[in-house]
């Protein structure tokens, strides 16, 4: 017996906005099933004394401090803006 049915095959399929014929379902059916299978292999083993990670290897972030620093003078960042205005940078509006 089979652990998926044709109609699964096809609600997944219709889910994924995918357009299958039957004979491809049929196809689908066996290949998942084939899936299935060997994911519950998955289940046979002893996973009581393994610790859970989020990585295989035990890697620590490699982030510079937040520190907060200065930033550009304003006459400098506006010494390459096209257009300015009253301290600011002027865009072309979006929505008029």
């Amino acid at each position: 017996m089979s652990r998926i049915s044709i109609e699964e095959v096809k609600h997944v399929a219709h889910l994924a906005r995918l357009a299958i014929t039957e004979e491809e379902a049929v196809n689908f059916q066996k290949q998942l099933d084939a899936i299935i299978s060997f994911s519950e292999q998955l289940n046979e083993l002893d996973t009581d004394n393994v610790e859970p990670t989020s990585h295989v290897l035990d890697i620590k972030n490699v982030l510079r401090e937040d520190v907060s620093k200065e930033g550009l003078p304003q006459e400098l960042v506006l010494k390459n803006a096209p257009d300015q205005q009253d301290g600011q940078i002027k865009v072309p509006p979006i929505i008029e």
